[in-house]
């Protein structure tokens, strides 16, 4: 499975290695995030406002984020040819095969992590505990 001259397939330990490609403070939301289509970098970035407890993610932090999710095979980076320039970012396909795990990680979250009056917001009745 090699892009772009990396491969994933280098771990001896399945589990380390998936530890090894999200580890990271915001790799698994800007993966999560990119599910319904590409975005350009400061789409990703308001995206990502406020969503660990920081003010805001860092231009430094997000292009190093970015960067290595695409090293990795994770994203695809395309360059518009437009003025002024501008960059999208997109899932892999290998990444889209990530979604199915991210969205269980995403219902447990809902299920166990959530305010409860969070989710009434949101329209979600929260499970009561019998």
């Amino acid at each position: 499975m090699s892009r772009g001259g990396t491969t994933l397939q280098k771990f001896d330990c399945p589990v380390a290695g998936f530890q090894q490609i999200i580890n990271g403070k915001y790799k698994l939301r800007i993966l999560w995030d990119l599910r319904d289509g590409p975005r350009r970098y400061g789409e990703i970035r308001q995206g990502l406002k406020g969503t660990t407890g920081a003010k805001n993610i860092t231009p430094r932090v997000l292009s190093r984020e970015l960067k290595a999710l695409t090293a990795m095979g994770l994203l695809r980076r395309t360059a518009l040819s437009v003025v002024p320039p501008k960059v999208e970012y997109a899932l892999s396909s290998e990444a889209q095969t990530l979604i199915p795990v991210i969205a269980v990680m995403h219902q447990w979250g809902v299920e166990h992590l959530v305010r409860r009056s969070l989710l009434r917001k949101m329209g979600i009745e929260p499970k009561t505990d019998a």
